[in-house]
């Protein structure tokens, strides 16, 4: 049998254009136009997708609705749960429908409750707005919690659930232990607010003694030298003086004076009991008597003024320079073989056992800074700290630095505060009981939050926290955590980087 090779090309081709053209009506068919965005950007279900998608999700179990929520289905009534916050707080939207057909929000009735971590239940109740249920509050971050929703339409009610997780970590008390990650209570503390300060160690010029010799002379001795540490009474040099011999002999001349007037009045008056003289003469001794008195105590005086002491019969001219407190030398202004003048300053002398931490402080802190405030005093050289009393404020303020000089008094008994010393000061400008506060360290950022992570069981979940007063240890917080609820506080950044592995979404 001959078979006719070009039938049965043309019949090959005419199969061919067959196929394509079934296929293309197929096609056809089922390319509908693509469905309208809604006002969150997600794409509306058509009405016969919407009663397939019920048919699947008959259990109860949410899908995405055309609102971009979750969308949950029962003998063909439909509820559409959304968090809305596009230019406005938080809310829930809740859509209804019926056999796949949006139902006016008026005729069914819908409440809803949420529970979170460590909180009690809350409520929302709704009234219609356009074609929605609008909620009657705030939901706050993070959307974390177990829903439940109750509607009805009709004569028959609907139940709900479903539950969402945000920003939650899941650790153990052994991870946590592994991680060292502190867990503290919040609760009341005493918050200090505190003023930065920079300031300098200087000498206390209350116990400060400036020594002039109060006399010229020539300096024979100097035996203490700046740095030596000094007690109360120690000769620190002696000079020669030719003015302190004067006043000796002067000293000296009216004492024998008056160790002869009384050698007179003694005998005269003696000889006038036995009516031997004149009283005139007796009288006349008196007076001498009195006068080399006078003479006598004037010249002692001037002695003491100069700071000598007679010495008997030894040389007149020496004058010994002691220490009038103890301390140590700062300065010393002679030298052997010097001449020195009566009001040269030959020595100075500070008592280290305090010192003054002297801060400088701009016109704005000036109300600030008061005399009594606590204050702590840091070296910015080492590791030492100290505290004291603000005993001093500046009444003037520099014409050039437009800042005012305030002082601490701080004890100095091991002599660790040396004058010169930088230091850092921090001025303890109020302090405040607060009713809920936690370490400075369980502070925390995610997304665009400041958080607190709050544990609850094994779970540590964010708290958006309103901060309040800090003192850089404990820090105040206004609102989001409750007082008696634990959280992780030393390496809680560990939980925030756990946080972003899990990549924990902003589920709505």
């Amino acid at each position: 049998m001959k078979i006719d090779f070009k039938n049965k090309q043309t019949l090959s081709i005419a199969g061919v254009l067959a196929a394509g053209v079934l296929l293309a009506g197929l096609i056809l068919g089922t390319d509908k136009s693509q469905p309208e965005n809604d006002e969150h950007g997600h794409g509306a279900h058509t009405e016969a997708a919407t009663h397939a998608d019920e048919e699947h999700h008959e259990a109860g179990a949410p899908q995405k609705g055309p609102h971009g929520g979750k969308l949950f289905t029962q003998d063909g009534y439909g509820v559409e749960v959304t968090i809305f916050e596009q230019g406005v707080e938080p809310e829930f939207r809740v859509y209804t429908y019926q056999d796949g057909k949006a139902l006016d929000p008026a005729v069914s009735p819908v409440s809803l409750s949420i529970e979170r971590l460590g909180r009690p239940p809350q409520a929302f109740s709704f009234v219609k707005e356009k074609d929605y249920l609008k909620g009657n509050a705030v939901v706050e971050e993070p959307h974390s919690f177990t829903v439940t929703i109750a509607a009805q339409y009709g004569d028959k009610p609907y139940r709900f659930a479903y539950e969402q997780i945000e920003a939650r970590v899941v650790m153990s008390d052994q991870q946590l232990k592994q991680n060292q990650v502190e867990v503290l209570t919040a609760g009341p503390a005493r918050i200090k607010s505190a003023l930065q300060l920079i300031g300098e160690i200087r000498f206390n010029e209350d116990r400060q003694v400036h020594i002039v010799p109060r006399l010229t002379g020539i300096v024979e001795s100097a035996a203490a030298n700046a740095g030596d540490q000094v007690r109360k009474g120690q000769i620190l040099a002696v000079i020669s003086s030719q003015a302190l011999a004067d006043q000796r002999s002067e000293l000296l001349a009216a004492q024998k004076r008056l160790t002869l007037a009384r050698t007179t009045y003694a005998r005269e008056k003696k000889l006038w009991e036995e009516k031997i003289s004149a009283e005139q003469d007796y009288l006349q001794a008196g007076n001498a008597l009195q006068e080399a008195e006078i003479a006598t105590q004037n010249a002692q005086q001037k002695l003491a003024s100069l700071g000598g002491e007679l010495r008997g019969s030894g040389n007149l001219t020496r004058y010994e320079i002691r220490a009038p407190i103890d301390g140590v030398v700062i300065e010393k202004h002679l030298s052997l073989g010097e001449a020195v003048k009566d009001d040269a300053n030959i020595f100075i002398i500070a008592d280290l056992a305090t010192v003054w931490a002297e801060m400088t402080i701009h016109a704005k802190d000036l109300n600030t800074v008061k005399v009594g405030q606590k204050a702590s005093v840091k070296a910015s050289a080492f590791e030492s700290e100290s505290s004291g009393t603000v005993s001093y404020v500046g009444s003037l303020i520099g014409e050039q630095t437009r800042t005012a000089k305030a002082r601490v008094v701080l004890p100095n008994p091991k002599g660790i505060w040396r004058p010169g010393l930088p230091v850092n000061i921090e001025v303890v400008a109020d302090e405040v009981e607060v009713p809920v506060a936690v370490s400075a360290e369980a502070i925390q950022s995610v997304r665009d939050w400041t958080v607190v992570f709050g544990r609850y069981g094994d779970n540590l979940e964010a708290r958006p926290v309103k901060l309040g007063r800090s003192d850089g240890k404990f820090t105040e917080v206004v609102s989001g955590l409750n007082a008696g609820e634990q959280y992780a506080a030393q390496n809680s950044f560990l939980i925030k980087a756990d946080l972003g592995k899990s990549g924990a979404s902003h589920d709505h």
